[in-house]
């Protein structure tokens, strides 16, 4: 951890430098894997959710940038690689042999909801440790 201006204990920014590395990664993997459904998504609502997937990455983009700049401002250097994703989310691999519409927006929404769980879990303990951002 590299020295900042930030007015944190460095115990603080420490812990919640792994908590946002952790779901950054998530965060990147989800975002891959919406892709991935984007990509390979056959049935009679194609085209629907063909681009349902599609604006969803947007947003994503944004939303693990956002995490990235967050750990840098408090000294980390964010991981956003391939191995280090690979390596640290907390997802499984989304299964290559899935085309079904139903499949994946059953899968989707599952990991949807368990990074937000994750997401809820993490603000409620860095705001416990004096990080409430």
């Amino acid at each position: 951890m590299h020295a900042t201006r930030n007015s944190l204990a460095p115990a603080t920014r420490s812990e919640s430098i792994a908590q946002l590395q952790a779901i950054l990664s998530a965060a990147i993997d989800l975002r891959l894997q919406i892709k991935q459904a984007h990509w390979t998504v056959r049935g009679p609502n194609f085209i629907q959710l063909h681009e349902l997937f599609d604006s969803m990455v947007p947003p994503m983009d944004e939303h693990v940038d956002n995490i990235a700049e967050r750990i840098a401002q408090l000294g980390g250097a964010p991981d956003g690689t391939v191995q280090g994703v690979f390596n640290t989310s907390s997802f499984d691999a989304y299964p290559a042999d899935i085309h079904d519409e139903m499949a994946h927006l059953k899968l989707l929404s599952e990991r949807i909801a368990a990074m937000g769980k994750t997401l809820n879990t993490n603000i409620e303990s860095t705001a416990n440790q004096g990080d409430a951002v």
